[in-house]
């Protein structure tokens, strides 16, 4: 005894519509750009935190939480430009603005205001921590393994 094959409909020749809305491509540029825009605004505000935080005092003692921000949000930043961008080179996206507002407060006005001040070690610690941080970032994204095709 054979059982009745179940009803098949097959249609040939329609494929499915195409998507609504802009291309992928164009699409996963689009928020590869913005994610670079907010890369680049995230490294001058934390720049801008980390000079504010420089001159925090307890005990009329200067603590160092300045040189920890800047070590923490570094490696951040330096992760999600890399993740947001897709490229090895989006470390730089943070790290440049990041190092132009370092240099811009270290320079003593017509006035003579200064935002950095060579006597302040927390200033010149968060300087290197962050330089070297952004370093570290860079090259460890040089000798990162190519990523594999295909998956």
């Amino acid at each position: 005894m054979t059982l009745p094959a179940a009803p098949v409909s097959v249609v040939q020749g329609q494929d499915a519509p195409p998507p609504a809305g802009p291309p992928p491509r164009l699409l996963d540029l689009g928020l590869r750009v913005a994610g670079a825009i907010i890369v680049v605004v995230a490294g001058v505000l934390t720049g801008v935190l980390e000079l504010l935080f420089s001159t925090v005092r307890v005990g009329g003692q200067l603590i160092g939480v300045s040189a920890l921000l800047a070590v923490g949000a570094n490696i951040a930043l330096s992760w999600f430009a890399y993740e947001v961008v897709g490229r090895r080179w989006a470390v730089a996206l943070p790290a440049v603005p990041w190092f132009v507002l370092m240099a811009v407060a270290a320079v003593r006005t017509s006035e003579g205001d200064l935002l950095l001040a060579g006597d302040n070690w927390v200033g010149l610690a968060m300087i290197v921590a962050g330089a070297m941080t952004f370093a570290v970032m860079g090259f460890r994204q040089i000798l990162a393994p190519p990523p594999a095709l295909g998956g």
